[in-house]
């Protein structure tokens, strides 16, 4: 599914569930993970995680479509429209949306820290995600030398 076609149906939802047309975009993010979807005050956009479709299909994103939509329609009609709202708890329950996504399952990330420093007198040792130059820094403890170590991320197999 493109946004064009996502677009399509959002404005299909939002006239036979609210009556009411979506004048704005409705657009596809592939990042979101921690989230089915989001709506933004200033341009009244909404946005609709990728993955929640790719992975729980039409039916799941639908129900998030229509939670975006009530805080769409209730934010231009200037009434409550965050979550703790009543208008907004009422709207989504009238209207069959999901008050909270299914949560995805967890990808596998690397490593949080890549870099060790170790400090040459003391062997007091600095984890890091970034690389540095160990010459610009010094101990915190004894002000000594240190000396930069990548970690072993890959696992022996």
């Amino acid at each position: 599914m493109e946004d064009k076609q996502l677009q399509q149906w959002v404005e299909q939802i939002s006239t036979a569930s609210f009556g009411r047309p979506f004048l704005h975009q409705a657009t596809f993010n592939r990042r979101l993970t921690s989230t089915g979807g989001r709506y933004f005050t200033r341009t009244h956009n909404i946005e609709i995680s990728w993955r929640q479709y790719e992975q729980f299909g039409a039916d799941d994103v639908e129900k998030i479509i229509k939670h975006e939509l009530c805080h769409y329609h209730l934010h231009i009609m200037k009434r409550g429209y965050q979550h703790r709202d009543d208008d907004f708890k009422r709207l989504l329950k009238q209207v069959g949306g999901t008050r909270f996504c299914k949560s995805l399952p967890t990808v596998k990330r690397r490593e949080p820290y890549r870099y060790k420093l170790v400090c040459t007198s003391c062997k007091t040792e600095y984890l890091r995600k970034r690389k540095l130059d160990p010459k610009k820094y010094a101990c915190g403890n004894c002000r000594g030398k240190l000396k930069l170590l990548a970690l072993d991320l890959e696992p022996n197999s």
